[in-house]
């Protein structure tokens, strides 16, 4: 399968497969939950693991070819040494921080990369039943599996009105910063990969990440933003590169930005 093509509509498909991860974890949600501690200090928790439990099995049946990195595994066993050049990326519960603390803004990824590029994917959020995935026509979003199905677009910048999504726990004088670098004017704290889902949908302007992620973390919304028509890459404006197993498929800093 990995030289094989890519199914046209595999953006769809991985979007049905978040969707099914999210019955199993939209249950957990404001619930009474055990939370562990990863080594990094990241919260971890039931609704993680039967998520992850979902989506790995779901794409080992449809997808028996391509490799797939997720985050709960690869923390309990870590990351292989080396991949292929087309492999899934999963995140099961992004913004496990949000989740515990009962508000709507986590969600369920899976990306598809090839040959150091995102190409496919699709974001779930569940609280909210919105799920965005890349399709032909660039992004569609719907609200629920039977839900009407609308093509996004990434907006033009707006002049002294563009809004930057940025972290709860982002300090002021961070924020101001960057807000001189990249000549935003408004800023709105997000938790999770849904301010990637907001960029591609033309909801927000950008989101400039000087801090550490993974791979999984941005691998989908990454697809949704370059297929919405805007731009995700370094912050000198070099591309932005996935499989990088000898780092552990730790990223650098980025910046995604509309239209």
């Amino acid at each position: 399968m990995s030289s094989a093509p890519i199914p046209a509509d595999i953006g769809r498909d991985l979007a049905r497969i978040v969707e099914a991860a999210a019955e199993v974890i939209l249950p957990f949600w404001r619930t009474e939950l055990d939370v562990v501690r990863k080594a990094d200090e990241s919260p971890v928790t039931e609704a993680d693991r039967a998520g992850e439990k979902v989506i790995l099995a779901l794409l080992a049946e449809r997808y028996p070819d391509i490799p797939a990195i997720s985050e709960e595994h690869a923390c309990e066993y870590g990351t292989p040494d080396q991949i292929g050049p087309r492999f899934f990326l999963v995140d099961p519960v992004d913004g496990t921080k949000a989740f515990v603390r009962g508000d709507p803004n986590f969600t369920v990824n899976i990306g598809l990369i090839d040959n150091g590029a995102p190409v496919a994917g699709a974001v779930c959020a569940p609280a909210t039943g919105e799920v965005w995935f890349t399709a032909d026509c660039g992004v569609v979003k719907r609200e629920g599996p039977s839900g009407d199905e609308t093509p996004v677009r990434a907006r033009a910048w707006p002049e002294g009105q563009a809004l930057a999504l940025v972290s709860h726990t982002m300090k002021e004088d961070k924020a101001t910063a960057l807000a001189d670098q990249y000549g935003f004017s408004l800023r709105a704290p997000m938790d999770s990969s849904i301010k990637l889902a907001r960029i591609a949908e033309g909801a927000a302007d950008i989101y400039p990440r000087h801090g550490p992620t993974m791979e999984w973390d941005t691998a989908a919304g990454h697809a949704l933003i370059v297929a919405a028509g805007g731009r995700f890459t370094t912050p000198e404006g070099e591309p932005f590169l996935y499989g990088k197993a000898d780092q552990g498929f730790r990223n650098g800093w980025f910046v995604a930005r509309g239209a």
